[in-house]
């Protein structure tokens, strides 16, 4: 049975892929806020649509190409909005600070690791973690701060240290 299921969704990619790969490479191309090339993006908005399970349920294939393009430029861009601050950063630093390409790339991955997790929490829950971790504001001053009862800054940061844990567990694994 599961090889049926997986016949069927290669298949329904397979025909998505024939009827609109042309247009989306176009559409992409015209577009001016990508920071990824036509061929990367359509690639990865075609990758993003072989690993949903329901595949065969989208109704409006190039609303969902659009959807998924997007996003993998949002994405994108933030990745490199935290790159350039990295460097930034980097740059300031005296020279016998200066560390190995390796060790760079490691410090990169373990950001993005660090804002995906962030990514995950609520606004308020994001915030409150990271005035607290980042900040070392007391719970009260960020209750006072959110507009939020002491109790509830502790359930966010709470959520953060879940989501922290999570994504380490995640990658450990």
């Amino acid at each position: 049975m599961a090889a049926s299921v997986i016949w069927q969704q290669t298949s329904v990619l397979d025909r998505i892929f024939r009827e609109h790969s042309g247009w989306l490479a176009s559409w992409v191309g015209k577009q001016r806020w990508t920071v990824i090339s036509a061929e990367d993006l359509s690639s990865e908005v075609f990758l993003a649509l072989l690993q949903m399970p329901a595949i065969g349920g989208i109704r409006e294939p190039r609303a969902m190409m659009t959807t998924i393009a997007r996003r993998l430029v949002y994405d994108a861009r933030r990745r490199n909005d935290l790159q350039r601050a990295y460097e930034a950063e980097l740059a300031l630093m005296p020279e016998a600070s200066e560390i190995s390409a390796e060790d760079r790339l490691i410090v990169v991955q373990a950001l993005e690791a660090v804002d995906a997790m962030l990514a995950t929490l609520p606004t308020k829950a994001r915030t409150a973690f990271l005035m607290s971790q980042l900040d070392g504001m007391r719970y009260a001053d960020i209750a006072v701060e959110l507009k939020v009862s002491v109790s509830m800054v502790r359930k966010y940061v709470a959520q953060g240290f879940r989501a922290a844990y999570l994504a380490n567990a995640r990658q450990g694994s």
